[in-house]
């Protein structure tokens, strides 16, 4: 799987508590119809997760993703997920959904209609650019240099 790496890196950063994870609703019916072998992680995860349930606040703000048309109809659920982060303040939301979600322009617009709704921006990031996984060595590479120098 070309992204495994990157979100092995990502889940064991939420096990080591390095991060803080945040899941919803929309993500638990989403599992319903993935692979048991995903179905058992997430369950996994869910014990260690903040859970957010869909609220009035976040229909709102999904009903002004949707009035600036930034996804279709069709990509509620994505527009959801930016919401409900957006509303519980998340950090970052994670995603590997370059079509939709991790997109410059897409972020730009998901936080125009954030901020004109009383909303801070939504820092939105690949578990890739997020995970401490692969960084230690580097540091630690880094660290030897210096002190041979």
């Amino acid at each position: 799987m070309e992204f495994e790496e990157w979100s092995n890196g990502l889940i064991q950063d939420f096990r080591d508590r390095k991060y803080r994870m945040v899941i919803s609703e929309v993500t638990a019916a989403e599992v319903l119809d993935a692979p048991l072998e995903i179905q058992a992680r997430y369950s996994e995860l869910k014990a260690i997760s903040e859970y957010l349930e869909i609220t009035d606040e976040s229909l709102k703000l999904l009903t002004q993703y949707q009035k600036h048309r930034i996804l279709g109809s069709r990509y509620r659920n994505d527009m959801l997920h930016i919401a409900l982060a957006t509303v519980a303040e998340v950090d970052i939301l994670v995603s590997w959904n370059f079509k939709h979600i991790v997109r410059f322009d897409k972020i730009r617009q998901f936080n125009a209609v954030n901020i004109e709704n009383g909303y801070r921006e939504l820092s939105i990031y690949s578990p890739r650019e997020v995970t401490t996984h692969g960084k230690e060595k580097k540091v630690r590479r880094n660290e030897v240099d210096q002190t041979n120098s």
